[in-house]
């Protein structure tokens, strides 16, 4: 319940004030239709029914008597009036309080939502590598909404009981002692359903559970559908999405058959306390008919109420699997919490390399504990600023770990990183990035037209500077060839493109960009011998006025690079700055 307390603290201070004037209007409506239902007493006097029907009601009394000094003719409608003015101001009461009841709840719904991205985008790179993707989609949708679902309910639920409490108030008004009795069933009634509220908990842990299971296995499964279709694979995985489905409708009946066991054991409850109401009141304590008609109203409207905060509970404690959730992950985001550009302090200074990059004794794992195997161990390299690096080695060796620390995406566990020999904080890793064009050996482009991911790097970039970039990546014929050129859409991941159009239109958005240090993984492995010739002619050319860094299998990749650095399970075995002498050296490295 500390994660719910938690969320309700957050909800009080980013509603402020707006929450309390929302509880004023809840109470105001509770007290316009407790005053619409007293009304009816001398109501029914003026219209003969129950005999003197507001005799032994407090007040009512003394207003049927004020009515009955009006002429006959305009005694009831003066009071109908009166009536029908309670209750449409109640009515539009009721309208304003809903609408603002579902703007603070979508307000605040937005506010976590901003919260929790933001927090995303301010965690660390290696934040994102030790975890799965789809759990942090999961929380996004799936847990989102059901905190979204339990925050509305937990408006209505309070809305609920201001509105039991006032009406509960005007009963105890009418007669003490058969509201008491009421209360004191009622109270033993509540007491016996707190296992259906442990059963809910329990149905909404496996809730949270199952959705998570879901929406990673079916990231896992449409990420590799090639792979599942290629290997015909289909039944064993549609076994699995069977068996799951299965889980959740069980888990969703199993919920369901909780509230509507509740249900039918409020109704029954309700019949049994109806029975004994009537006879305590009429054999026992004897009383009057104005009054017995009024409590029975105001418990009748009561015992719906009753039954909806019992089933808003059971639904909100299912729900707290969710809350907890959602904390869990905003404090991890925090522990993992790196400075950005997005915190209000400046535009992050420019950085330029004058006379390298190195990493001096740098130790680094991927694994949260101590026993897990080192990627990176004492490694001692310098990047010399405007020459090509080359990084070469067995897959596994360490190649992307040593670029992501020397641009900056991930922190040494010992060791130094540093530029033109000094230490690389926090603020100087940030800088580092925005100095960085990156081209990834899996290429990445947006669900979005050439011309849109082009300009997510520079939203400034001319016509002109499109079509040079694309120029230099041997991009632009094949641009030109499309139907609708630049505003062709590339699919999800720029799937309608080849393998080897993608990764050139992302070198050619790295060019874009204008970096100082330009990163190639394996950016030319998959293109053909022209395109690829094509590239290393413009690498060429951009030699001495950027530092370039290579990570390369070919060694055609790396023939014109200034020094070579051969990596074997996160060390460095050897490093070269003339390559001639080093041919035979890199083709046993990079033997796999």
């Amino acid at each position: 319940m500390t994660d719910l307390w938690f969320y309700l603290n957050r909800l009080r201070s980013f509603a402020g004030n707006r929450l309390y004037t929302q509880l004023a209007a809840m109470i105001a409506l509770g007290l316009f239709d407790g005053v619409g239902v007293y009304l009816l007493a001398p109501m029914l006097g003026l219209l003969g029914l129950f005999g003197d029907a507001s005799a032994n009601v407090p007040l009512a009394g003394d207003w049927f008597e004020a009515l009955r000094e009006l002429p006959a003719s305009y005694a009831l409608p003066v009071l109908l009036t009166v009536y029908v003015l309670v209750m449409t101001i109640q009515a539009l009461l009721q309208r304003e309080q809903s609408v603002r009841s579902v703007r603070l709840q979508q307000g605040f719904i937005r506010h976590l939502r901003l919260r929790l991205y933001e927090a995303l985008m301010r965690s660390s790179w290696i934040f994102f590598v030790r975890r799965r993707k789809s759990d942090f989609q999961h929380q996004l949708t799936s847990e989102l909404a059901r905190v979204s679902q339990a925050t509305y309910l937990l408006l209505q639920l309070v809305s609920s009981l201001a509105f039991t409490v006032i009406q509960i108030g005007f009963a105890f008004w009418l007669s003490a002692k058969l509201t008491a009795i009421v209360l004191i069933s009622g109270t033993g009634i509540a007491l016996a359903m707190r296992r259906k509220i442990r059963s809910a908990k329990e149905i909404g842990n496996q809730t949270s559970e199952l959705s998570q299971s879901y929406l990673a296995g079916l990231t896992d499964h449409l990420g590799g559908i090639k792979d599942i279709k290629s290997n015909r694979l289909e039944a064993s995985y549609l076994a699995w999405f069977r068996d799951l489905t299965g889980r959740m409708e069980a888990n969703f009946i199993a919920l369901a058959r909780l509230q509507a066991a509740t249900q039918s054991f409020y109704k029954i409850a309700a019949a049994a306390l109806i029975a004994l109401f009537v006879y305590l009141a009429f054999e026992v304590f004897h009383v009057g008919a104005g009054q017995l008609m009024l409590i029975v109203i105001i418990f009748s409207r009561l015992w719906p109420r009753f039954t909806a905060i019992q089933a808003g509970a059971e639904q909100i404690v299912s729900a707290i699997p969710a809350f907890r959730s959602l904390r869990q992950l905003e404090r991890e985001c925090g522990e993992a919490r790196e400075w950005t550009d997005m915190d209000g302090i400046g535009q992050v200074r420019d950085i330029r390399v004058t006379q390298g990059i190195e990493c001096r004794n740098v130790y680094f794992r991927y694994g949260e504990d101590r026993t897990s195997e080192y990627a990176l161990r004492d490694v001692c390299v310098h990047i010399p600023s405007g020459k090509m690096t080359a990084i070469i080695g067995k897959s596994g060796a360490g190649k992307s770990t040593l670029v992501d620390m020397l641009t900056g995406l991930l922190e040494p566990e010992s060791g130094t990183v540093r530029i033109d020999g000094v230490p690389v904080g926090q603020d100087a890793r940030i800088a580092l990035r925005h100095a960085v064009g990156y081209v990834a050996q899996d290429p990445f482009l947006f669900h979005a037209s050439i011309r849109d991911n082009l300009l997510a790097v520079r939203p400034d970039a001319g016509e002109e500077e499109l079509w040079k970039a694309l120029r230099f990546s041997a991009s632009d014929d094949f641009v030109k060839r499309l139907p609708e050129g630049l505003d062709t859409l590339v699919g999800d991941r720029g799937v309608r493109l080849s393998g080897g159009e993608r990764q050139r239109l992302v070198l050619a958005r790295a060019i874009l960009r204008r970096p100082s240090i330009l990163v190639l993984d394996e950016a030319t492995s998959a293109l053909d011998s022209e395109n690829e010739t094509l590239i290393q002619e413009a690498i060429d050319r951009l030699k001495g006025t950027m530092t370039i860094i290579v990570i390369a299998h070919r060694l055609s990749t790396i023939r014109g690079a200034d020094q070579v650095i051969v990596l074997e399970r996160g060390e460095v075995r050897v490093r070269e700055e003339h390559r001639n002498s080093f041919k035979e050296e890199c083709r046993q490295s990079l033997r796999l």
